[in-house]
């Protein structure tokens, strides 16, 4: 099962209330729930209202389902709501998760990864909370009783994807610089640390994001015995499924 929760935006950027539409419909893209939100409702806090909703409607509490959802809803606490409803979850993570979830990684290889490589790991629940330990070469293999304090979550690179993350930050580095030299004038941008009126590049995370590039991470409540990392990321794939019969879904109340 895979949930989409666009926000719905004027096409003429009109000023007019927008509202949020949380979407959710099965692994072909067929609609099953829509709800509809105020425009300032975080788009974190729709994913549970809608899947409980669709739930009590169809009275299916404790049918083995599983909810795919982009990094947009990886929170904290849509993740212990899914998994206290019994649900299983498959949501993107983000790429700032990377260095803490691959710390042993990192630590025995450096940021060298090899086309296709896929590392089965382990996520804290919470930032606060330490779940892995470099003393050991061997990745965790995550386990509900052992790894309370953790969710499942799986890594995967890819040479292509890193050359598309490449060109990209070659272009925010260039930005970056030239906004230091003061060729670009902004308020903001990536890799700019501004301290007063002074404005440098900030080198170690530039450095930080490129031992990153071509990494997509995944994180789930479904153990390894259940589903082999390579079956979690194709689920995860199947989303745009979501975002076509959203599309469609557009094209019908915007014709033309």
């Amino acid at each position: 099962m895979l949930l989409c929760r666009p926000r719905h935006n004027s096409k003429e950027r009109r000023i007019d209330p927008q509202i949020v539409v949380g979407l959710l419909v099965d692994r072909t893209g067929f609609p099953l729930e829509v709800g509809c939100f105020e425009g300032n409702t975080a788009e974190t806090t729709t994913i549970v209202p809608i899947i409980t909703s669709f739930l009590e409607r169809h009275e299916l509490h404790g049918t083995p389902m599983v909810i795919a959802a982009d990094a947009g809803m990886l929170s904290g606490a849509n993740l212990k709501a899914l998994d206290e409803l019994d649900l299983s979850f498959i949501v993107g993570s983000r790429v700032t998760k990377a260095p803490g979830d691959l710390e042993s990684h990192f630590h025995w290889n450096g940021d060298v990864f090899t086309d296709g490589q896929v590392i089965d790991t382990v996520t804290p629940r919470h930032g606060n909370t330490k779940v892995n330990n470099t003393k050991l070469r061997a990745e965790p293999v995550w386990d509900p009783e052992q790894h309370p304090g953790a969710w499942r979550a799986i890594w995967s690179y890819s040479t292509k994807r890193a050359r598309r993350d490449q060109k990209t930050l070659a272009s925010q580095e260039a930005r970056a610089r030239a906004i230091v030299a003061g060729d670009k004038k902004a308020k903001s941008a990536r890799f700019v640390k501004v301290r007063g009126d002074d404005r440098t590049v900030d080198e170690a995370s530039l450095a930080r994001a490129q031992s990153l590039v071509g990494l997509k991470g995944y994180v789930t409540n479904v153990p390894a015995t259940v589903m082999p990392a390579a079956e979690v990321i194709a689920k995860y794939h199947d989303l745009w499924h979501v975002e076509k019969s959203f599309r469609m879904s557009n094209v019908d109340r915007h014709p033309g």
